[in-house]
């Protein structure tokens, strides 16, 4: 399938399996957007079976 006939969710699946050493779990999402009933985002949570989460792990406490 060329890029051209795509859509989004095909062309971010594509990227981020196409690195060497990647598999299909890097593409799995990792996001939830809660939508108001007009359709704009009112939340964008991290999700709890994300592999990655942003500001990587939580700091060593002494």
């Amino acid at each position: 399938m060329a890029r051209n006939d795509m859509d989004d969710a095909q062309k971010r699946r594509d990227q981020l399996t196409t690195a060497p050493k990647s598999g299909k779990a890097d593409a799995d999402p990792r996001i939830e957007v809660v939508e108001e009933g007009d359709g704009s985002p009112r939340r964008i949570e991290i999700r709890d079976d994300a592999a990655v989460r942003p500001g990587g792990e939580p700091p060593l406490t002494r």
